[in-house]
């Protein structure tokens, strides 16, 4: 339909996708409305871009447009408060497992790094695999990620680092890091 150009993508779009899309918002904003802004956002750039883009994955697409919208407005909202939220600190705990802007040489390295890390995510337990991507995809809180999965705060904290440590020994193995 996008391809067609016809104005009817945009709300079967939103209709399929618009609450997937508003919760990966809102995660990172912690606002309904930013979350709907983000979504209308979301659906010109997309409607702007295809054609000529061609996604593989439509939703993988949109959901990317979408958390990339919400971290730029975060970040714009949030400049003197540097380190203050939930995505620093999420990022933070990533620091070990990432090699710094200095260390990468290429787009090519980049992307053996992030098939490795979706490979090792694939390995885990869907459980675990979730946990880790709404935290450090979604920068749900421990205490969201707690109450979703029925778990207390510190086993959340726990289990996460044992992913991330495990994960740092699988990316030495494969000479990522």
């Amino acid at each position: 339909m996008f391809n067609n150009r016809d104005e009817q993508a945009l709300k079967v779009t939103a209709e399929r996708y618009g609450a997937l899309c508003r919760t990966v918002a809102r995660d990172i904003l912690g606002s309904d409305e930013d979350a709907e802004e983000c979504l209308n956002d979301a659906l010109l750039q997309i409607w702007n871009a295809i054609p000529p883009a061609k996604p593989d994955n439509f939703c993988a697409y949109l959901l990317k447009t979408v958390r990339n919208l919400a971290l730029n407005r975060y970040k714009a909202a949030h400049r003197t408060k540097r380190g203050g939220g939930q995505q620093a600190a999420a990022l933070d705990e990533l620091s070990e497992l990432l090699p710094s802007a200095e260390n990468v040489l290429s787009e090519l390295e980049r992307r053996e790094l992030l098939a490795a890390i979706t490979r090792y995510l694939q390995g885990l337990p869907a459980k675990k695999r979730n946990l880790f991507v709404r935290r450090y995809w979604g920068f749900a809180t421990f205490a969201e990620l707690a109450a979703e999965y029925g778990m207390r705060e510190n086993n959340v904290q726990v289990t996460l680092s044992q992913i991330r440590k495990k994960m740092q020994a699988y990316l030495r193995k494969e000479g990522l890091l």
